[in-house]
């Protein structure tokens, strides 16, 4: 008799803890993002081109990490609604992303660096031999 244990499977409510936390990291970065993007060194806005890098590897990483698309679009989907909450103007006109050189880059950049990161993590070699020589031990 074979005495190797089971393969644990994750939990449902870890993964879907791991979901929601990701979501919150994409949102407090899009927090934090709206309100400092304007940061610049002469004419380049370099806290915004931080910031797209920020969102480009919280993505990517979170998609690799979970190992699937989802993992990506969580980060993205909660930067990008702190974003766009964030960019609306009040009931007296004013803004926090100002049409500058600077928010533009942080609100375009940070899209693009979010769908960027998730088509990485679609693109990427899956490892299909892996996965079935895992079942095919558990089965045994």
């Amino acid at each position: 008799m074979d005495s190797t244990p089971e393969p644990r499977r994750p939990d449902a409510l870890n993964t879907g803890a791991a979901y929601v936390a990701l979501f919150l990291l994409g949102a407090m970065e899009g927090l934090l993002g709206c309100f400092q993007f304007s940061h610049t060194v002469g004419q380049v806005p370099v806290a915004a081109l931080v910031f797209c890098v920020v969102v480009f590897l919280t993505c990517l990483l979170g998609g690799l990490g979970m190992g699937s698309p989802l993992g990506a679009l969580m980060p993205a989907f909660g930067w990008l609604l702190a974003s766009l909450v964030l960019t609306m103007p009040t009931a007296a006109g004013s803004v926090i992303v100002t049409n500058t050189t600077a928010g533009k880059w942080y609100l375009y950049g940070g899209a693009a660096a979010a769908g960027l990161a998730l088509v990485l993590v679609l693109i990427r070699p899956r490892r299909v031999g892996a996965r079935s020589r895992r079942a095919g031990a558990w089965l045994r």
